[in-house]
């Protein structure tokens, strides 16, 4: 145990004499750590817009007036049979009437139009919503029969797949960038501490060779330089996380108007608090030990 306080309070004097190196390794690892949040965030906010475009994409089946309960109830079933297909939806004659006027309520010539015909000239509508817009073609293939086509006036595809390929483009895009900058800033950050490790040991020669006249272990002197890493990991995930949560607590207010489902980051994070912390953590322990441990082993020769 007091080699192990002496081995922390050695690795506490080394960051004090390269401060400046210490507050670069940790500045730089919390860039490397901030864009892969970037990314990670862009990804959850992305997956979200895909769903709601995707939740507003339906088929709607217009039947003719004269469409007999019974005929309709049979395309119903056999709509229904599809496993692509998560609801159904049939609005009657009168119930497409209403929304009718209720849509053009205050325009008052469709209105008079409407009454002069003296008969309600709509027939019942059908909705249909599938798992995946691509589902749809293949609904409206199968009702594209001639015994079909008779019952059925229109159908009508709200077809929202360009809007979902360009969102998934642009998202693609800005998860290649994050990438590419999170690997540069993983190399500036591997290179700051292998040289951070060299100038620590290079300062300290005397010293190390002292330890090793009084008999001191490898272990006791490479163990300063892997502490290091290891508060240097811990403190740039912490301060990372922390610049993380003040930046969603402001984010979301703002998510909150353009997702009506309720999107937040800050929510998202609390969730998969320890799946994120823990990859990170072990990220960014991995590349400060190996970087460590390489300096170590050119530079030491215990």
């Amino acid at each position: 145990m007091r080699s192990l306080i002496r081995v922390v309070k050695f690795a506490f004097q080394d960051i004090w004499r390269n401060v400046g190196l210490s507050f670069m390794t940790v500045f730089i690892l919390m860039l490397m750590l901030l864009s892969v949040n970037v990314l990670w965030s862009v990804d959850v906010i992305t997956k979200e817009a895909v769903r709601l475009v995707k939740d507003q994409i339906n088929v709607s089946l217009y039947f003719v007036p004269e469409a007999k309960d019974a005929d309709i109830k049979e395309i119903q079933t056999y709509i229904n049979s599809f496993p692509e297909v998560v609801n159904l939806q049939l609005q009657s004659r009168e119930q497409v009437l209403n929304s009718f006027k209720e849509r053009h309520k205050l325009s008052q010539e469709v209105l008079s139009a409407l009454q002069e015909l003296g008969a309600n000239p709509f027939g019942p509508t059908l909705t249909v919503k599938s798992r995946e817009p691509g589902d749809y073609k293949k609904i409206i293939q199968a009702l594209s029969v001639p015994e079909y086509e008779t019952l059925i006036e229109a159908k009508s595809f709200d077809q929202h797949e360009d809007a979902i390929n360009r969102l998934q483009n642009i998202t693609s895009r800005i998860e290649q960038m994050g990438l590419g900058l999170s690997i540069l800033f993983a190399v500036i950050a591997f290179l700051i501490i292998f040289n951070t490790v060299r100038v620590a040991i290079a300062t300290q020669r005397v010293e190390i060779g002292i330890k090793r006249l009084v008999g001191a272990s490898n272990w006791f002197i490479r163990g300063p330089y892997l502490v290091e890493s290891a508060i240097f990991t811990a403190v740039s995930v912490a301060l990372t996380f922390g610049v993380i949560y003040l930046s969603f607590r402001w984010l979301d207010p703002y998510l909150s108007i353009v997702f009506t489902g309720g999107l937040s980051l800050t929510n998202y994070y609390n969730s998969h608090i320890l799946y994120i912390l823990g990859i990170q953590t072990l990220a960014v322990l991995l590349l400060t030990v190996v970087s460590s441990s390489l300096a170590m082993r050119r530079q030491l020769k215990v």
